[in-house]
């Protein structure tokens, strides 16, 4: 590709003997696509931003497909990046790319395959004009559904064109379909199992030789496509599955999985969570064990897996409990505590199935989980902590009260002074500017790790808990 790629004034050559004298060199998508990853691998740069966890795993089978030049199908349960690692694809190919003005496909001016660019080319030469699309224009994406036709993805007969007196038999009657309107870019798509056997047959040539066959035409359109589908592996025999022919045209078959390392799960939950107020980071730790659980409990229909998108609806819950808090009770500042927690537990029944003897038993499971996972925090925050001067304020049977309507303030004024908080604000990566809001939730963290391990008493009653009790 010419320096004119990365140029994006009006000095872009904009026609097809301009470009030729440029230094344009034609390139396939997929050898695009390989030197622009091969450049990136070379200086150390993140080919696939946004994707934690993967490191080691599946993005090293996915650099490898890619330069083999492969189509690829991405398997894995749902909510494990499966959309957003096709959407990186896109960032790999060149940022601005030349095509003949006016084609629907994109067709390359040195080598147009379309009838009407084909044409064009014959009768204007070197004057053929040529406009430049950027890499965000050259991926398409599709959600595979059972009413999905053969005219969606490759095309059909276009009547308002033949309505224009074009006779039937004419090519140029045809209405491309999403595949070659991708030609020279990317094409995904999402849950194939999904889609009707019958319409599955219809992409054995855009895999195999290349070139879209329309009903009775005799149209060879070479296509040049990386095309990339995501599958559930449960699809494969429930929903739908998909056929084993088309599986054999695919070049790659990539597992995806959840984050391994509970960090890689805070860290991808801070990514994409919106969150409307101050979520600490051990309440996201507490949210990442809290969903790594799930995806390990009997109780739990793993089949259908646990997505990331219940551990980012978690945390964004917890912060609108927060807000509200800071609303309702007048705080200056809006920072989620420990409490806050459990009120989004009931919000999140939806995204777990469970296993058909739990019906009932569903917030208990729930409710059970999240105690271990604030425990199993608790413990690898805190653990060797002197946590003496907190033990020390329920000696002679005072109390602490708390709960998601109590301001953090008031919780402050109730424990005083207790020696060894300054040592908590630090495992919990506060240093001495920490808020008071993360003061409170900091103590109030404390006090349920405490009571989970044992050291004190809690009671809970309308929305209001009692350590010490």
């Amino acid at each position: 590709m010419s320096d004119f790629a990365n140029d994006t004034s009006s000095s872009r050559p904009a026609t097809l003997g301009a470009l030729r004298a440029s230094g344009h060199v034609h390139r396939s998508v997929k050898a695009e696509i390989r030197d622009n990853l091969l450049a990136r691998l070379r200086a150390g740069e993140d080919a696939f931003p946004g994707m934690v966890g993967l490191e080691d795993t599946v993005l090293p089978e996915l650099e490898s497909a890619l330069l083999a030049g492969h189509d690829l199908v991405l398997l894995g349960e749902r909510g494990q990046g499966k959309t957003r690692l096709m959407r990186t694809l896109a960032g790999l190919l060149d940022e601005w790319s030349p095509a003949v003005e006016g084609c629907e496909i994109g067709d390359d001016p040195d080598r147009p395959s379309c009838v009407r660019c084909r044409r064009l080319a014959a009768e204007l030469g070197e004057d053929l004009p040529v406009v430049w699309r950027h890499r965000s224009e050259r991926y398409t994406e599709k959600l595979a559904t059972p009413d999905t036709s053969v005219g969606d993805l490759v095309g059909d007969v276009d009547p308002v064109k033949v309505a224009q007196g074009r006779t039937l038999g004419d090519p140029e009657t045809v209405h491309y379909g999403l595949v070659p309107r991708s030609n020279r870019g990317v094409f995904g798509l999402n849950e194939l199992p999904d889609l009707a056997e019958r319409i599955q047959v219809a992409l054995f040539n855009v895999l195999e030789e290349r070139d879209i066959q329309i009903r009775g035409y005799s149209l060879r359109l070479p296509l040049d496509v990386l095309l990339v589908a995501t599958a559930n592996p449960e699809d494969y025999t429930n929903r739908g599955r998909i056929i084993t022919p088309l599986k054999d045209r695919f070049g790659a078959e990539i597992r995806t999985h959840y984050p391994v390392e509970v960090d890689d799960e805070v860290t991808l939950v801070a990514q994409e969570a919106a969150l409307v107020a101050d979520v600490p980071e051990h309440l996201l730790e507490v949210v990442a064990r809290f969903t790594r659980g799930l995806r390990e409990s009997a109780s739990v229909d793993q089949r259908s897996g646990v997505s990331a998108r219940f551990a980012i609806a978690a945390a964004e819950g917890i912060a609108g409990s927060a807000l509200r808090r800071s609303a309702r009770v007048g705080e200056p500042y809006a920072v989620a505590r420990i409490c806050d927690v459990p009120t989004v537990v009931p919000t999140l029944l939806g995204k777990v199935e469970f296993e058909m003897g739990e019906e009932g038993r569903e917030r208990d499971v729930l409710a059970h989980l999240l105690r271990v996972a604030t425990a199993e925090t608790y413990r690898a925050r805190l653990a060797g902590l002197d946590l003496t001067g907190f033990t020390n304020l329920f000696a002679d049977g005072a109390v602490v009260e708390t709960g998601d309507l109590i301001p953090g303030s008031e919780l402050l004024a109730q424990v005083g002074t207790v020696p060894g908080l300054s040592k908590v604000l630090d495992r919990l990566g506060h240093g001495d500017d920490a808020s008071p809001g993360q003061v409170a939730a900091a103590v109030e963290f404390v006090l349920e790790g405490l009571h989970l391990t044992r050291r004190i008493d809690k009671d809970t009653v309308a929305g209001r808990t009692v350590y010490g009790a």
